[in-house]
């Protein structure tokens, strides 16, 4: 269990950061893991730039003074900014206390049944007071491979709405290509269904577009030659 210390702030009291192990260098992931954690987070900041939130993969969350963090797959965080002095000890992870808030979003991603998601951690995020709780099971090794938990007063309830009211996204299970690798990836989308896209897929959808663009340039003028127009004339 991680020591803290407690600086007196006079009316309240905040762990001390230089007390806690905001890093370990110790490698945890796999291939399919690692690529799950990137395409989920940089989707969001590809395709929501003009929101401001935190969300990233295998940082720690200090929720509880005396307790160790929790180290989500993948978090989201809404308004909420890393601090520019973001190398300080206090600004390497997320501390709840100095954030003021919990992330709307936990995901876990499971690699095997060690990882204890539908138990510990599951009573972490709930105490913690996680919007959402998300366990996704690609290969279906707990049973299925999405569960969505939502927090209603003080107590998770697992639903099957993968529209999350309260972050202003939904989560979807897509069959596609993400870094040279096909498989089914579970991805973050808009109501209707669409997901959001990576840098690299709207630089993908942008070429698309102007290469159709072109072609239709093309067609019109080979219609307008056929006329005895040219185009260029024009």
């Amino acid at each position: 269990m991680v020591e803290q210390l407690l600086i007196n702030n006079d009316d309240y009291y905040v762990p001390d950061a230089n007390q806690l192990v905001t890093e370990d260098d110790t490698p945890v992931d796999n291939f399919a893991s690692a690529k799950q954690q990137r395409l989920a987070v940089g989707s969001l900041y590809s395709s929501r730039q003009n929101q401001t939130f935190l969300a990233e993969a295998n940082v720690g969350i200090y929720h509880t003074d005396g307790e160790p963090p929790i180290v989500p797959d993948i978090f989201l965080s809404l308004d909420v900014q890393v601090p520019q002095n973001w190398w300080e000890k206090q600004n390497r992870c997320y501390m709840v206390w100095r954030f003021g808030k919990p992330p709307e979003v936990a995901i876990e991603i499971v690699s095997n049944k060690e990882g204890n998601e539908l138990g510990k951690k599951l009573e972490i995020y709930e105490h913690m007071r996680v919007s959402y709780y998300i366990v996704y099971d690609p290969t279906q090794q707990l049973g299925q491979s999405l569960r969505i938990y939502e927090l209603r007063g003080r107590r998770y309830f697992e639903t099957t709405e993968t529209w999350l009211e309260q972050v202003g996204l939904g989560l979807t299970l897509w069959e596609g290509e993400f870094e040279g690798r096909q498989d089914i990836w579970l991805r973050w989308c808009y109501k209707d269904g669409n997901i959001l896209l990576t840098g690299d897929e709207r630089a993908q959808e942008a070429e698309q577009r102007a290469q159709e663009a072109e072609q239709r340039a093309q067609l019109l003028a080979e219609r307008l030659r056929a006329m005895g127009v040219d185009p260029n004339s024009l």
